[in-house]
């Protein structure tokens, strides 16, 4: 299987601006929360756990949207599926472990931000906020427009990224000013979004037709492959059939 998918070249399988964008990531948490922390108003270094969860989401990070991985979400649904899973439910998870709390505060507590996130961090809009944007994205019609163009995929990833941040900044928030829930309330609240996100999965699992162009009409697949494949690549392949089915034909 690894040989065939050498068909897309190395610049879609392995992201090598992308991996450059990670790296520069881990550079600059290095810097700012190590030698020049005194200059952004830091005090203490961060723990060894916390650089460890920080730079575990980094290669998390990487391996979901840079790695061969990426590719394959734009092959097969449920490759997509699982990297949502881990995108916005365990990597959030890590960075907010990672960063030391001096940090959120000159971020969330700034004369700014505050107001704004100390009303979408309640906890019924933060949960109530992901999972709808997170159906919403999943609709048949949303879904093949974000996969038909750079800047919808990317602004349809980033929003869905801060609003995973945000839902989950009710049970494991570093600062006391938004540690609003009792532990009984955070098993509930943990619960209920796992309630909150089947609609968008049973409506995926228990259809019995093809929800999305991006998976299984020829034009619009390839156009989806084109968000990470070079053009000139693409244009060099004989796509005569599409989706999952094309993917056999190459691989198999």
């Amino acid at each position: 299987m690894w040989l065939e998918l050498q068909v897309f070249g190395f610049r879609a399988l392995w992201s090598p601006y992308f991996f450059t964008f990670v790296v520069c990531l881990g550079i600059a948490y290095y810097l700012i929360t190590g030698p020049y922390r005194h200059k952004f108003g830091g005090n203490a270094k961060p723990t060894i756990g916390q650089q460890v969860a920080f730079y575990l989401a980094l290669v998390l990070l990487y391996i979901l949207k840079g790695s061969p991985i990426d590719l394959l979400t734009h092959i097969m649904l449920s490759f997509h599926m699982a990297q949502m899973a881990l995108l916005y439910l365990i990597f959030p998870i890590l960075i907010i472990k990672g960063l030391p709390v001096w940090i959120w505060e000159k971020v969330v507590l700034n004369s700014v931000l505050y107001p704004f996130f100390n009303f979408v961090s309640n906890p019924i809009i933060s949960i109530l906020s992901f999972n709808g944007l997170f159906s919403l994205y999943h609709m048949p019609a949303i879904f093949d427009f974000t996969k038909s163009s750079i800047i919808a995929h990317t602004a349809s990833t980033i929003i869905l990224l801060i609003a995973a941040f945000i839902m989950w900044f009710p049970v494991m928030s570093p600062l006391k000013e938004f540690d609003r829930l009792k532990p009984l309330v955070k098993i509930f609240y943990v619960f209920g979004n796992g309630v909150l996100i089947t609609p968008a999965c049973a409506l995926i699992i228990f259809s019995d037709v093809p929800l999305f162009a991006a998976y299984s009409a020829t034009g619009a697949w390839v156009q989806a492959l084109s968000l990470c494949v070079p053009g000139d690549v693409l244009a060099g392949m004989n796509f005569g059939i599409s989706g999952q089915r094309c993917f056999r034909r190459y691989l198999f």
